[in-house]
């Protein structure tokens, strides 16, 4: 698929991401769609009260988009549900915005992802319906998030190409992956042991050891590749002892 080779796009599969205004009544908006990534367009009188579009550019709502253009910034034409209201209750509300904080910073433009867009769609819902959980939703949706987007995170060997050893401690660095405490100064690195990667690796957070030191990794790797970038969501989360 060439992004941007056809100047219209029709009943899309989107999430609304972020909007913020411009001009007087229009505002622009971050889209995270299947087909073509995170995209922005202008949604045209959309602050007038009456816009058919101001009541629909919510965040976590499936929705079906229609825009056109080439440039970067697209005109959008239409919305449409494609899906019952999601409710987020309570703090799943926040890990909502902390997820979509995640895709506007480390996720490019026009860099289509449909497994990533799959995988969000399916955290929402989980949020929506297993509230409990939202810390290991998290740390789901924040290794999947890097992996797809190229970034390498070993679990099941270590720098040496050896299978890690489940009764072993390890430093895990980024870009590097697990490797012996002999090696490397604690500073730069996160200590975890063999036994929490090699679970993460099989998607199982049930022990309560996995999802503390799944949480200080995910928070390790998630800083490292933000550079500079400051998420404003993760201190409130932080509060809420869900990061």
């Amino acid at each position: 698929m060439v992004i941007g080779a056809t100047t219209r796009q029709e009943n899309q599969a989107v999430y609304v991401l972020h909007s913020y205004p411009f001009k007087e009544t229009s505002l622009i908006v971050e889209l995270f769609t299947r087909d073509f990534g995170r995209i922005a367009v202008v949604a045209k009188g959309a602050r007038r009260p009456r816009s058919a579009l101001r009541g629909m550019l919510q965040s976590f709502q499936s929705l079906l988009a229609t825009w056109s253009g080439k440039q970067e910034l697209k005109t959008l034409h239409g919305l449409e549900w494609h899906a019952g209201l999601l409710v987020l209750p309570g703090e799943s509300l926040m890990c909502g915005f902390y997820l979509n904080e995640l895709l506007m910073r480390l996720l490019p433009r026009d860099d289509p992802h449909e497994a990533l867009f799959d995988e969000y769609a399916l955290t929402l819902k989980m949020l929506a319906t297993q509230a409990q959980d939202s810390a290991v939703i998290l740390r789901k949706f924040e290794l999947c998030l890097l992996q797809q987007l190229g970034y390498a995170v070993p679990l099941i060997q270590n720098i040496h190409d050896e299978v890690v050893d489940a009764s072993k401690q390890y430093y895990y660095l980024p870009e590097v992956g697990p490797v012996s405490s002999v090696h490397v100064g604690q500073e730069n690195g996160v200590q975890l042991s063999g036994e929490t990667l090699l679970a993460m690796a099989q998607d199982d957070y049930s022990a309560a050891l996995t999802q503390q030191q799944s949480k200080q990794l995910m928070r390790l790797l998630i800083n490292y590749y933000l550079g500079d970038q400051v998420l404003h969501t993760r201190q409130l989360l932080m509060d809420l002892q869900t990061l």
